[in-house]
């Protein structure tokens, strides 16, 4: 299966923060965090205020191009859904069962639309429908 994230024909802000990478288009941000992460409202400040700066009060959606294995902070969800209400789709791309179990629990916590896939661009597709309606 190829998942590689094409991004030849894209225009897109590179951002690079203490957890990982991010990729800002118009209407939706991917991002690859680093291996081993423990993510917490802490260590999301620089992410979640590039992410803020980037998209002020429109509509966007969030890609989590989970190629790494690493964990989010539970605790800190509620967070999360009250500093960025002008969210409106979550994705989450899985690459091993593992990924796709935290993604159940997970599912559980979040306020927003939140659906897991097997390829990016499925994600990218889903995303941009959700933010057409």
């Amino acid at each position: 299966m190829n998942n590689e994230l094409n991004l030849k024909n894209k225009n897109y802000l590179l951002h690079q923060t203490e957890i990982g990478t991010l990729y800002l288009f118009e209407n939706y941000v991917i991002t690859n965090f680093r291996e081993g992460v423990d993510i917490n409202y802490a260590n999301f400040y620089e992410t979640g205020l590039v992410i803020r700066n980037h998209f002020i009060d429109k509509p966007f959606g969030y890609i989590a191009n989970r190629q790494n294995s690493y964990s989010i902070n539970l605790n800190d969800v509620t967070i999360f859904n009250k500093a960025f209400p002008n969210l409106k789709a979550y994705a989450i791309v899985t690459y091993h069962t593992l990924t796709e179990k935290v993604f159940e629990i997970e599912n559980h916590f979040f306020t927003s639309n939140i659906k897991a896939f097997k390829t990016i661009n499925d994600a990218i597709d889903w995303v941009e429908d959700i933010l057409k309606i």
